[in-house]
């Protein structure tokens, strides 16, 4: 049952509907594997057993009925611990929700259950999802299943981490600085951060439970082991709320090419602000050149009419007081002095959080009519390009790190010291745009950790973003499970 386990969902679903394996079945192969690999991976951390076999036995009687209950009938999936599951507990990582069971699924939940998934599992993240590390005091820290000493990633470590060996058939997680893409990135599976506003939040930690109201910048999405899987999954989860479905509808546009070799792809594989790991590097060149070869068009000096630099900077002036704003009076004001004690001139990243954490409304709406500005020189883009390629983060998967302060972390690359924080800033720019972003695999550097590309599309053509991360598979390879699973 090994093979099964990897299988994509659209292909157990497939095996499901013919009745080649019953929901059953498959879902104890997934709680065994549970059983066998978790301990070591501590990617799934909380469990209803009881609750998912009642549901996999009533999608196999309803398919014997001849009923389906939709595309996904009977697939046995998790959900990242941000995310509410009716009846299972839900925390965020954070000790003030330990013992948080929702009475209701989140938006993102009920559709997948609506479209026959079963979910027998939460995985694992960090404390309120704000690190890229998955490690809290309630569970502890998940480990990368292709390096037990490093990170999966985070915020959605579990979920990729889970994915990767084999433990679920499908996941679905939440990004606001990379936390789909890096665990996607890390982890060596494709992951989908849908265009801002296209999937509902509610039902999503942070903010506390009950919020109903959608964060800026932040998306939840499907990571899973096939582009496929994120076709199937974004036709599910997207749509507006039912509050505002009487009048809004959505439609988003099919790719924009059919062929590989018909797409006009831009490649913006490194940046002097924040270059990529070398070894990294060759493998972008090397997808690069296995593009060309299938016949498409590659640009790489075709740039939207935008730096760097000014991209990350408005990112995290935007960033900053979503990330602070469920903080105690006390704990802005302590913030408001530090900021006002700082060194004019000192624009770090630890300046940056302090001075954009407690910033007047005044100054967000000048960083909001920046990124417009910046929005602008993206769609520009796009009418001469379909995607653009460019990193997940400018290094593989990371060692453990938990010390503290966060901003002082550091990161060894090719002997060289780096910022620990570097990594939000390819998808910090992208994800500030509000952009769809769909990462796919492209091989392993010679330490064996696996290595991402993220495609980036037009405002709402996640589609097409979709589309080429499939069809990169024929060049590059896609998904391969991790050695030991």
């Amino acid at each position: 049952m090994t093979d099964v386990a990897f299988r994509s969902a659209s292909e157990l679903a497939k095996m499901i509907q013919s009745k080649d394996i019953s929901s059953r079945e498959l879902l104890d192969v997934y709680l065994e594997r549970v059983d066998q690999h978790n301990p070591k991976l501590n990617a799934v951390v909380t469990l209803d057993a009881e609750g998912a076999r009642k549901r996999a036995d009533e999608a196999d009687a309803a398919l014997a009925r001849g009923e389906s209950l939709g595309p996904l009938h009977g697939v046995p999936m998790t959900v990242k611990d941000t995310i509410e599951v009716a009846r299972m507990r839900t925390t965020a990582g954070f000790q003030p929700f330990s013992d948080h069971v929702p009475s209701a699924h989140a938006t993102t939940v009920e559709r997948l259950a609506q479209a026959g998934a079963i979910v027998f599992g939460k995985t694992n993240v960090p404390v309120l999802a704000s690190d890229w590390q998955s490690t809290n005091p309630i569970f502890g820290t998940t480990n990368n299943p292709w390096d037990m000493t490093r990170t999966p990633g985070g915020s959605s470590g579990g979920s990729a981490a889970a994915l990767a060996a084999g433990l679920a058939g499908l996941e679905i997680g939440s990004d606001i600085g990379g936390s789909i893409r890096i665990p996607a990135h890390f982890c060596g599976v494709y992951g989908h951060k849908p265009t801002h506003g296209i999937v509902p939040a509610r039902g999503h930690i942070p903010g506390p439970p009950g919020t109903l109201g959608e964060p800026d910048i932040a998306a939840l999405g499907p990571l899973a082991r096939s582009a496929d899987d994120l076709d199937l999954s974004l036709s599910i989860l997207a749509g507006p709320r039912e509050d505002r479905a009487l009048a809004w509808r959505l439609a988003l546009p099919p790719p924009r090419q059919r062929a590989l070799g018909a797409y006009r792809i831009a490649a913006w594989i490194d940046d002097p602000l924040c270059p990529v790991e070398s070894e990294m590097r060759v493998q972008f060149e090397a997808t690069v050149a296995g593009l060309r070869k299938a016949g498409t068009q590659v640009d790489e000096n075709a740039r939207p009419a935008i730096n760097l630099s000014d991209a990350v900077r408005t990112y995290m002036q935007l960033l900053w007081p979503i990330m602070m704003a469920g903080m105690p009076p006390e704990q802005i004001e302590a913030m408001q002095t530090q900021a006002d004690q700082l060194p004019s001139d000192d624009d770090g990243f630890f300046a940056r959080m302090v001075r954009f954490g407690t910033q007047q409304h005044r100054d967000w709406i000048v960083a909001n009519e920046m990124r417009e500005q910046m929005r602008a020189c993206w769609a520009t883009f796009f009418r001469d390009y379909d995607v653009l390629l460019c990193p997940v983060s400018p290094f593989a998967a990371t060692p453990h790190d938990h010390s503290e302060p966060f901003h002082e972390r550091t990161v060894t690359v090719g002997g060289e010291p780096r910022l620990y924080a570097d990594q939000f800033m390819w998808a910090g720019a992208i994800g500030m745009a509000l952009l769809p972003a769909t990462v796919a695999p492209i091989g392993r550097l010679s330490n064996g950790l696996p290595v991402g590309v993220q495609i980036v599309g037009p405002y709402l053509e996640d589609r097409t973003t979709i589309d080429v991360a499939r069809r990169l598979a024929e060049v590059m390879g896609g998904f391969e499970p991790p050695p030991g699973y």
